[in-house]
């Protein structure tokens, strides 16, 4: 359901109850990109079974949010710390996969009082100008190229951008005709929309982020496919070793969409943690 706030009139709320953080704490989900930013069923029943609510928010152009040109990483995330705050909450366990990864990072990194832990899978990581490396293994890294040369180049490579179907393996199209099939639903859905999310996210992923991952000073637990062709395993790597409080699980056979199905056991794992 779409939550009305009023104190953040120019942010898309979705959550999974009416009233989330009255009876138990929240799993506050970051999409990937491109989406709408509603609650897809296999996440909130991740959540229901480690007893989360689920609020979702949809990041600037997507979902019918209104775009914010030049947004970083971190300006997202200041942006949700005003969601938590209106909707008071606490002890929230930040989670994000894909595009979203950066984002549950940096929420955690803006807001320590109310984020209690992180979970990421297949994240992307931070991008440093001129490391050709941070590519490799990516099936199609042309649209993160494009968007090293800045607005114009990124928003001219989306007429020529085709899916390379290569990007995913296996595993993951057996994923998105079962558990994440409501994911490639959402993802069609999210094209009404137009690809303005998608450019600006490519924009933020491959600029300063705006915060240091040594900033996150809560556990996170980073879950990564050792098959994924979209973000390589490398990304993983360097995103656990940068945090200060940091477990990595490799999933040797998951993709890019399969490693989703890891959400419950991360979710237990960082449980775990924090006892």
């Amino acid at each position: 359901m779409r939550l009305d706030l009023p104190e953040v009139p120019d942010h898309v709320v979705h959550a999974s109850v009416d009233r989330p953080g009255a009876g138990r704490p929240v799993l506050l989900w970051h999409h990937g990109s491109p989406q709408t930013g509603a609650v897809l069923p296999p996440v909130q029943a991740a959540a229901d079974a480690a007893g989360l609510d689920v609020v979702s928010v949809a990041r600037p152009a997507y979902g019918g949010a209104a775009r914010s040109l030049g947004r970083t990483v971190r300006d997202v995330a200041v942006g949700l710390a005003r969601v938590l705050e209106a909707l008071d909450l606490r002890d929230v366990v930040s989670v994000g996969a894909s595009g979203g990864g950066p984002h549950a990072l940096a929420v955690a990194a803006v807001s320590p009082r109310r984020v209690a832990g992180v979970v990421t899978l297949a994240s992307i990581a931070p991008y440093r100008p001129g490391d050709d490396a941070w590519f490799e293994g990516m099936a199609d890294p042309s649209g993160l190229r494009a968007a090293i040369d800045g607005l114009g180049a990124r928003t001219a490579h989306v007429e020529v951008d085709e899916f390379d179907p290569t990007s995913f393996v296996e595993a993951d199209y057996r994923a998105l005709e079962t558990t994440w099939a409501s994911l490639g639903t959402d993802v069609a859905a999210s094209d009404q929309w137009g690809p303005d999310g998608l450019v600006d996210d490519d924009l933020a992923f491959t600029r300063p982020w705006g915060f240091d991952l040594a900033e996150v000073e809560v556990p996170v637990i980073v879950v990564q496919g050792g098959l994924d062709r979209v973000i390589p395993p490398a990304h993983a790597t360097a995103i656990a070793e940068a945090l200060p409080h940091a477990l990595l699980q490799r999933i040797p056979d998951a993709g890019h969409i399969a490693v989703l199905d890891h959400l419950p056991a991360a979710l237990a794992a960082l449980a775990d943690l924090r006892r």
